[in-house]
């Protein structure tokens, strides 16, 4: 401790190059961080035997062993350490299999001073992070189920490291909350967290989006553009339907991924950068990479740790605590009474296979609320197809979301019909002068229906 109370971090520093150690002894130094010095893998054991600390920097090769073997004895008998590797430039296979191992991170030689004070600053942060504070307004990942447990349990170590997770999992159970969890529980927490859908940037502009562009870079280019990289500068780039980028952005993307660099469209130089990366997609990524749609190097690199969010039929002892949740969500944000429901929906509900996962069942509460005429729900509001009833959504992974508009490509009296609906409501609130009270009363539906109408035809 310093005299003003303020604690002194330690740094163990395990490299056998003497110019090496100075340069990180020297860096360190002047970041007001004390460090001490091994020269191989014997020296790094003794020192963590009799010292504490709160960063290790170890370089792959040593004398007697390899950075990765210090990594594991760390994570064994240190496990609140954060350990980062230095790797020869070029060797991601090496980075991989020390994240795998356990590392934090990793910078690769020659050191990027700048990367390394990042990396150094992320993980003091670990060490010197107080107790998180949790509120009711911060998403949780609901449920007591075994699989949702060990999701928590994975999700808190995965905050603790910089490794690279792809997060794979069915649409509808809320891979992009586990990202924001990742995010929220780990030493970045303070910095932005950015998501983006890859599936949804036109090509031409997906370069200029992802790294940005100086002004007359291109036609249109009337100013400074700051990429998602930049954006996410210190914290946290998720990488959402990550399968549907294109082949040329992919070898960009893994460029600057492995790099910690990018290059704005219409700059000469790279700027480096410091982002961790988290991605998703409900698609079979392995698959993609077998049939060639997908880059291998680029799958081994962000898919350095795995993580599977289950779907709701895997935990179906969840329904009734997510029920709670959504109703109640649902009812605060109406400034309604929160409803029940009643044995015939509780067993429906069951039954039900939710191909749309956890999103799908928000969407049918919201629906049966808004459908049911009193503060009961019955199995008849939540409206969900009958197996057998040759509506493939009553089957998992086929077809449209339950509950949903059916597709209009395939059902041309579909759109007619809420076109006709869209005119006879907003001629009923015209005759009302706006009063969704009054309209609805008119059309002889309830308050809540006539609010599910106006947001589901989109009238304003």
């Amino acid at each position: 401790m310093t005299a003003s109370g303020k604690k002194i971090n330690s740094t163990l520093i395990v490299d056998d190059e003497p110019d090496i150690r100075e340069l990180l002894e020297i860096t360190l130094s002047r970041m007001g961080i004390k460090t001490t010095s091994a020269a191989d893998l014997q020296q790094a054991r003794d020192s963590l035997a009799h010292n504490t600390y709160d960063l290790c920097l170890t370089d792959m090769r040593l004398p007697d062993g390899n950075g990765i073997d210090l990594v594991r004895d760390i994570q064994l008998q240190h496990p609140d350490l954060p350990v980062a590797v230095i790797t020869a430039h070029g060797n991601m296979q090496s980075a991989i299999e020390a994240l795998k191992a356990g590392a934090f991170d990793f910078v690769s030689k020659p050191v990027d001073l700048q990367i390394l004070r990042n990396l150094v600053e992320t993980a003091l942060r670990l060490a010197n992070e107080p107790e998180p504070v949790e509120t009711e307004t911060e998403p949780e990942l609901l449920g007591n189920s075994p699989a949702i447990q060990q999701t928590r349990k994975t999700i808190e170590k995965l905050s603790r490291s910089q490794a690279p997770v792809y997060i794979s999992g069915e649409s509808g159970v809320g891979k992009e909350l586990v990202a924001q969890l990742i995010h929220r529980q780990g030493p970045r927490a303070d910095k932005p967290f950015v998501p983006v859908n890859c599936g949804a940037i036109p090509g031409e502009l997906m370069e200029s989006e992802f790294f940005g562009h100086k002004k007359g870079s291109f036609t249109g280019a009337v100013s400074d553009k700051q990429g998602l990289f930049q954006a996410a500068s210190g914290g946290t780039l998720f990488l959402d339907e990550v399968a549907d980028l294109p082949l040329a952005m992919q070898v960009k993307l893994l460029r600057a991924i492995q790099e910690k660099a990018i290059r704005p469209i219409g700059e000469q130089r790279e700027i480096p950068i410091d982002v961790r990366i988290l991605s998703a997609t409900h698609k079979d990524l392995e698959q993609l990479t077998r049939n060639g749609q997908f880059r291998q190097d680029l799958f081994y690199r962000i898919n350095v740790i795995s993580l599977h969010v289950p779907g709701l039929r895997e935990r179906p002892e969840d329904i009734p605590i997510l029920t709670e949740y959504f109703l109640k969500r649902i009812a605060t944000t109406w400034q309604t009474h929160i409803p029940s429901l009643d044995r015939s929906a509780i067993e429906a509900l069951k039954q039900y296979p939710f191909p749309g996962n956890v999103r799908e069942l928000e969407n049918i509460l919201e629906r049966a609320m808004t459908l049911c005429e009193s503060d009961l729900i019955s199995a008849a509001d939540l409206q969900l197809p009958e197996a057998g009833s040759g509506d493939n959504n009553a089957y998992p992974g086929m077809g449209k979301t339950p509950g949903n508009k059916p597709n209009s490509d395939s059902l041309g009296l579909d759109p007619l019909l809420e076109n006709k609906e869209r005119e006879v409501i907003i001629k009923a609130l015209q005759q009302t002068r706006y009063n969704k009270t009054a309209a609805a009363k008119l059309l002889g539906i309830s308050f809540r229906a006539m609010r599910y109408r106006i947001k589901k035809l989109g009238i304003e």
